[in-house]
């Protein structure tokens, strides 16, 4: 029977019993938390918040990395009737604090003391916080906090039958959680999800992707982020094993640990792996250089049967089976040696980093949503994939294409809309039903959508050429020296970009070039550095159209950085603070306008 409510499919997920529901790093190992152990948690917590007074439609704001305590305070706040909001970690105090006190949250459950302490400091934005929740840290004396651990020791574990009849309580129609918006443009906006928005995502998507039992998955993503979480949600609802990663960095090593059979991503890293893996190529001998290569190429020529899923005829596939034995089968090792396939979301997977891994047979399947949208879309098919698109919609799902090339959504996994932002809501769902995504893009004979820029950040030159910039960028962080790029050149006569280098890869090269690479700012000042990049963005340039093409750049000795305010928590550039961060250095570029027109 299909679930209505998150409720439910967490009670579906309860009865599966499983020994390793998740695996967490405890002391220096991954060890197995078994499904019973997870419900006696959440029920002990339900009973927890019940006794802080937490009703439903109450707000409870989670600031926490990825682990057990993620789903524990997630259900047992669903449990309730209550509404998770989660705030993304790596947030600032004054930022988190922004959404906490916009979501009207009265208890916050927050991850380390550095982070409590920031929050803290914004007791006068927080006045409404009522109970403050320490995860992994000591409360003390005049923070007024509780840790995790102490709040559950204090509470009865919650019948089970009373547990239940709270949770089944929950209508589809409910509110389950705020998401709050990257804000590229402003203050971030707090997505309304209901129960029946997420509930339908999961149905529909899990029609389309192969997700079954017994399997092991790796959830490095923020939970933070709607696309982690709903595909957590479809893990516990199959009964695979979850494995939290210790953090991003550290994937590498939690790969080689759990050796999963799958896991989800944004393209940033895909395009890492393969960079780390030319990289090493690079470096090789001659002859291993040279096999690479030519498995690289055999498996290109077969990528139409890899996307099928079916072995090449003949001596082709003679010549695929030897590069999958010769080279290909090192490729899937670095991925644990066990992987089946991954999901790639949140921006566009550039074509050579998708073409690469599927023709080494990794298969990668992306996908196209918002936060909005709770948030899937639409996804490639297995067996069907396309590469180039992000898919077919799921079941349910309605894509239109506006006419001025806006892709618009439709279905039951639409937002309730915007929290306390009428006029926005009406500016993003009109009447008809129909969600305006901000993203432009078209669908091809066979219903897969292709997204080519987001329509806001269309840039005009001065000669009135439209030209999407988001490609741009992607194929310039193909190059293994380039680690971020944003093209400049709204109403400009020609297009410029902002450069951050990758480097760790130009330090490699630098002392091959025999330079000192003690000082990042004189390093990107040497002819020779300037030359290597030269060549780069020239290699790009030969694939773009003249108009299209970058004719300045500028070198940064600094990343973009969430910090720094030039990128939001799911990783996006905001232009306007790069724009006004790099004023002088875009002025520079522009100064004589000399590029030939």
């Amino acid at each position: 029977m299909a679930i209505r409510t998150i409720n439910e499919l967490f009670l579906t997920a309860a009865a599966l019993e499983r020994p390793d529901c998740l695996l967490a790093k405890i002391g220096g190992s991954y060890r197995p938390i078994s499904s019973a152990e997870l419900v006696t948690e959440v029920r002990r917590l339900a009973s927890a918040l019940v006794g802080l007074d937490v009703e439903p439609g109450d707000r409870v704001a989670l600031m926490a990395e990825n682990g057990p305590h993620w789903p524990t305070v997630d259900f047992a706040t669903l449990a309730l009737g209550g509404v998770l909001v989660p705030v993304y970690p790596t947030l600032t105090g004054d930022q988190a604090a922004y959404v906490i006190a916009d979501c009207g949250a009265e208890v916050v459950v927050v991850q380390g003391r550095e982070r409590l302490e920031a929050l803290q400091a914004e007791r006068e934005t927080l006045r409404g916080v009522r109970h403050w929740v320490l995860i992994d840290g000591t409360a003390e004396a005049g923070d007024g906090a509780t840790t995790l651990q102490a709040l559950l020791r204090s509470a009865e574990t919650m019948d089970a039958a009373d547990f239940e009849r709270r949770a089944r309580a929950v209508r589809p129609e409910d509110l389950a959680t705020f998401i709050y918006t990257s804000g590229t443009t402003g203050k971030p906006k707090g997505v309304m999800l209901t129960h029946g928005n997420i509930a339908s995502n999961v149905e529909a998507s899990l029609e389309r992707l192969d997700i079954r039992g017994g399997r092991t998955a790796l959830s490095f993503l923020p939970l933070s982020h709607s696309f982690e979480r709903i595909v957590d949600y479809l893990y516990f609802y199959r009964g695979l094993t979850i494995a939290y990663a210790e953090s991003v960095q550290t994937v590498a090593t939690n790969i080689a640990e759990v050796r999963p059979h799958m896991f989800v991503s944004v393209p940033r890293i895909y395009e890492k792996i393969l960079a780390k893996l030319r990289e090493t190529v690079a470096t090789a001998p001659a002859l291993r250089r040279k096999v690479f290569h030519w498995a690289e190429a055999v498996g290109r020529e077969c990528l139409e049967y890899r996307l099928r899923r079916k072995r090449p005829p003949g001596l082709l596939g003679v010549r695929l089976a030897l590069a999958d034995r010769l080279v290909f089968h090192k490729v899937r090792a670095v991925l644990g040696g066990r992987f089946d396939y991954a999901v790639s979301g949140g921006a566009p997977l550039p074509r050579d980093v998708a073409e690469f891994f599927w023709a080494a047979g990794v298969e990668i399947y992306e996908g196209y949503g918002l936060s909005e949208t709770s948030p899937v879309l639409t996804v490639n098919p297995r067996g069907a994939a396309r590469l180039g698109t992000v898919g077919p919609p799921i079941p349910g799902v309605e894509i239109e294409i506006a006419a001025d090339g806006e892709i618009l959504a439709r279905g039951p996994n639409i937002m309730r809309g915007y929290h306390n932002l009428p006029q926005e809501t009406a500016e993003a769902i009109d009447e008809e039903g129909w969600f305006h995504t901000g993203d432009i893009g078209q669908l091809d004979e066979a219903g897969y959508l292709m997204i080519t820029d987001r329509k806001k950040e269309i840039l005009v030159n001065a000669y009135g050429k439209n030209v999407a910039p988001a490609p741009i960028e992607g194929a310039l962080k193909s190059s293994r020296f380039i680690e971020q790029a944003v093209v400049i050149g709204d109403r400009r006569k020609f297009l410029s970009a902002l450069l951050v280098p990758d480097f760790e890869n130009l330090a490699v090269e630098a002392r091959k070039m025999g330079l000192s690479t003690d000082d990042r700012t004189a390093l990107l000042d040497q002819p020779p550095v300037r030359d290597l990049y030269e060549r780069e963005v020239a290699a790009v340039n030969e694939g773009l159209a003249r108009y299209e093409q970058i004719r300045k750049f500028d070198l940064l000795p600094a990343e973009f950085t969430i910090e720094g305010g030039e990128i939001t928590p799911t990783m996006k550039i905001k232009r306007r603070v790069v724009a006004e961060k790099y004023g002088e250095v875009i002025d520079a570029l522009y100064g004589e306008e000399s590029a030939d027109e």
